[in-house]
């Protein structure tokens, strides 16, 4: 059986519907902390367990007869997510689990300025020291994640973040069909190559690209670091995040981001869907 934690997000979800292309449903488990959103899975055959990430005995029960879990990152940061990733290695080892995969990104790094980058990098040091046979699945940093970058930009008309860098944007829905492909197929042990769209794409290029799709100017607007950080800081954000989201435009800048791979478009058979277009239709259906 294949367990996938974190079924109830974006990208956990897609993984399960692109594994029940491949398998019958009843090789198929997922661990989620609210059971009651994914009753259309049970119905359809998966096994629906409780898991938390933060309740060791609940992730053991969840990983039970599970040759394989995929463990999608916490949604928590610095040492409390950490904390949260070892429970459910311990808990897959236990659970006599023969190989963890691990929803890492392109550029794991300790010495990262975007602190995911920092917990990453943990999680892939705590991985190789368990012991188990593992995969860190260097995904592309999230396309969707685009639309929050730009801030108030479509209701302002202006783009207004720090100097940036082109960031290779990957969609949820390729890094979900790679992944179901890779515990099904068994490929990649250890860290993977990075898995990206074709192209790297900055802010400015994001801001012409929603010009056209809107019909309307979006202008970048470049601030520094310490006038986009009161600016959250203006809008009630705790430190933490501003620390974050101030880290991505730092990392990025120094080019983090900006690798892309054939790894992907390989695992999948295709082209990796094109950013432009993925952002289009994102602000045209907004």
């Amino acid at each position: 059986m294949i367990v996938v934690t974190g079924a109830n997000g974006k990208l956990g979800r897609k993984v399960v519907e692109e594994l029940l292309k491949r398998l019958p449903a009843g090789d198929v488990g997922v661990s989620v902390r609210d059971v009651d959103k994914v009753r259309d899975l049970q119905e359809r055959g998966v096994r629906v367990r409780q898991g938390n990430f933060d309740d060791s005995e609940s992730l053991l029960y969840a990983f039970e007869e599970a040759s394989q879990v995929l463990m999608i990152s916490s949604h928590s940061l610095g040492e409390a997510a950490v904390r949260q990733h070892q429970t459910a290695i311990d808990a897959a080892k236990k659970a006599g689990v023969r190989r963890l995969l691990y929803t890492s990104q392109m550029f794991s790094s300790a010495t990262s300025h975007f602190s995911p980058m920092n917990v990453h990098a943990a999680t892939e040091e705590m991985l190789q020291s368990s012991g188990m046979a593992f995969t860190s699945l260097r995904n592309g940093f999230y396309a969707a994640s685009a639309i929050m970058w730009m801030g108030d930009a479509l209701e302002t008309g202006e783009l207004i973040a720090p100097e940036d860098g082109p960031v290779a944007w990957t969609t949820h829905s390729d890094l979900a069909e790679a992944a179901a492909v890779i515990l099904t197929e068994q490929r990649y042990d250890g860290i993977t190559p990075p898995l990206t769209a074709s192209e790297a794409m900055d802010m400015s290029g994001i801001a012409s690209i929603a010009s056209k799709a809107l019909g309307r100017p979006i202008r970048r607007v470049v601030v520094s670091d310490d006038e986009y950080r009161i600016h959250l800081v203006s809008r009630g954000l705790p430190k933490a995040m501003v620390d974050m989201l101030t880290g991505m435009f730092q990392a990025s800048r120094l080019g983090d981001f900006s690798q892309t791979n054939p790894a992907l478009e390989h695992l999948i058979g295709r082209s990796p869907v094109n950013f432009s277009d993925f952002l289009k239709e994102s602000l045209i259906n907004a």
